[in-house]
């Protein structure tokens, strides 16, 4: 932080009194007092926004479409490793997150307003 001792403090509004004039100078230092307050703000926000933790995309339930059981591995006739066996009777993951797209969004405002309608 700059370090400003007092007659340095008097020299630099003296001229700010010179250039400026004394209608200007108040104004000016609002102006600049807003343009500070608004730089913290924004660092501040900015600073939240990259320490919060990232939030998992919600998945509309619609989308989700329940799937049959598996029938039970039977015993194998060959051997087979660990990691086989694991991968095969592991669940799999659930379908990746898909943005909505314009139409998708269009054709579900339509239903709404048919829903609404009748």
């Amino acid at each position: 932080m700059i370090m400003l001792s007092a007659p340095e403090l008097i020299m630099i509004l003296v001229v700010g009194l010179v250039v400026f004039g004394p209608g200007k100078l108040p104004e000016l230092a609002r102006s600049l007092g807003k343009g500070v307050r608004e730089f913290k703000k924004a660092t501040n926000a900015l600073s939240q926004a990259i320490n919060a933790p990232e939030q998992a995309p919600v998945q509309q339930q619609a989308t989700v479409q329940p799937q049959a059981p598996k029938p039970a591995p039977t015993a194998p006739e060959t051997p087979v490793s660990s990691e086989a066996v694991a991968t095969e009777t592991a669940k799999p993951a659930a379908p990746a997150y898909q943005a909505p797209t314009q139409e998708s969004v269009r054709q579900q405002i339509q239903d709404q307003a048919g829903k609404k309608a009748e």
